[in-house]
């Protein structure tokens, strides 16, 4: 579906698809959500499935007409995979170049090259940091994990002292900074400036993972003392590559997109004139898509051609970059699907109005709609395509920074409190080599600290812009 026509299509449906009052439509939210939360965590149903029959069970519940629900539903998805499906599959393919190219094991070499002793967790959340910017959380666990090992184990330090830094690294670019899925489908949803949102998303990121990486790890050390298991320490990508990229040509590449739409964002602020030839130059160059694609261009050429690919390896690799984007882009498409029918339902109206009797901040309010979710759903995926839904009216009499802010106040809320119903929280535990109990007071407290420190920082952002 092309993106007028799912425009068309949304257009069809903006008027309430049911008449139900606030009693019944609230019921109908938590019934949709407790159908979601049940089929992902009893039944072990995929995030799509579970979101497409949350969405026609929240329709139902609402009393709205069944054909109306699906229309809604289709609407959501077709636009929500239309504003941010390319850019997901594009952000896939340069993580991909750049891992098999040894361009992140370049960038990580070189740093630890330089760093040692009390340097070496705030050289490992740098690392993460720069890293996780074009990386899915998971490809940026895979691709780190056997650098923490190999340090902690070289070094001889605290598997925690090196590993939460590395993984608040992570953690914080996927749930603030686009462009990662669950930030771009919360900018899509509540029409946020893609540029502000990043400017003010990498604002709270760093004070944020310096609190919850390096000072964090200090405690979580004290509180689990493990070694780097032996089992664990696979071989790095760059291992059977006779040359790689450049440093320089690595870092450069990988910062590409993030500074055109940056100097987008500032020249928006500079000039502000829609008609002026610098605005309209760099509301091209700067836009997302232009973005990443530009990286991923030019990452053929200083990433693909100095680690010696031929012309069927880069196509070989842009196919499997692609590939594992699939279940990625149906949950994100569905999240949306679902967000357009709590919409349509009138649920959005709702909240707007039930918001405009408490004394609580929008910011606030967004924060904690997603820890809910979160702590229901264990996808801070899933926590923010559904926040931005129900939220998304609060949005209308925002300002610029506002709306950026609303979005990053989702993005912090989403990442509380990772446990047994997350995947990651499984992924990281076994890594580690870790017990649950172990697992929980280390990745689960940062997790935590990350969403409240990051919800804090914009509620103070909020006071001053």
């Amino acid at each position: 579906m092309t993106r007028l026509s799912a425009e068309m299509l949304a257009a069809d449906t903006v008027q309430p698809i049911t008449s139900a009052g606030h009693a019944q439509l609230g019921i109908a939210v938590l019934a949709g959500i407790a159908v979601i939360v049940l089929l992902i965590t009893k039944f072990k149903l995929h995030a799509f499935l579970a979101l497409t029959i949350g969405s026609l069970a929240l329709g139902a519940f609402a009393g709205a007409p069944l054909d109306k629900v699906i229309t809604s539903f289709t609407a959501g998805l077709g636009s929500t995979v239309a504003g941010v499906g390319v850019l997901i599959a594009l952000g896939a393919i340069l993580g991909k170049l750049l891992a098999d190219s040894g361009g992140a094991d370049q960038i990580v070499d070189t740093i630890l090259a330089k760093a040692g002793g009390r340097t070496m967790p705030w050289a490992m959340v740098l690392i993460a940091s720069v890293i996780g910017l074009p990386l899915f959380f998971e490809v940026g666990i895979v691709l780190l994990i056997p650098v923490v090992l190999m340090v902690a184990k070289r070094g001889n330090y605290s598997l925690m002292r090196i590993g939460i830094p590395a993984l608040a690294g992570l953690s914080v670019m996927h749930g603030l900074v686009p462009p990662h899925p669950g930030p771009l489908v919360a900018i899509d949803a509540v029409g946020a400036n893609l540029g502000v949102t990043l400017a003010l998303g990498v604002l709270v990121a760093v004070p944020t993972v310096v609190i919850a990486g390096p000072l964090f790890s200090k405690v979580a050390a004290r509180w689990v003392d493990v070694p780097a298991p032996e089992r664990m320490i696979p071989q790095r990508p760059s291992e059977e590559l006779e040359k790689r990229p450049g440093f320089g040509a690595t870092l450069a590449t990988i910062l590409l997109p993030v500074v055109l739409m940056l100097a987008k964002a500032l020249v928006d602020i500079v000039v502000d004139d829609p008609t002026h030839l610098v605005q309209r130059v760099f509301d091209v160059i700067g836009s997302p898509l232009i973005a990443l694609l530009a990286a991923v261009i030019v990452g053929i050429f200083t990433l693909g051609r100095p680690a010696g690919f031929s012309k069927d390896r880069l196509s070989q690799t842009v196919e499997k970059g692609l590939m594992p984007i699939a279940g990625i882009l149906l949950i994100v498409g569905a999240g949306g699907g679902f967000k357009q029918t709590l919409i349509d339902s009138g649920v959005g109206q709702m909240v707007l109005d039930i918001s405009k009797d408490w004394s609580i901040p929008a910011l606030l309010l967004a924060w904690l709609i997603a820890v809910a979710i979160r702590l229901a759903t264990g996808s801070a995926t899933v926590a923010t395509v559904s926040a931005a839904g129900l939220v998304a009216p609060l949005a209308a009499d925002m300002s610029t920074t506002h709306a950026a802010l609303l979005v990053l106040a989702i993005g912090a809320g989403s990442l509380f409190l990772s446990h047994v119903n997350d995947a990651g929280f499984w992924l990281v535990k076994e890594y580690f080599g870790l017990s649950v109990g172990q697992n929980l007071k280390t990745w689960s407290v940062m997790e935590c600290i990350i969403s409240v420190v990051a919800g804090a920082l914009v509620l103070l952002l909020s006071l001053v812009i």
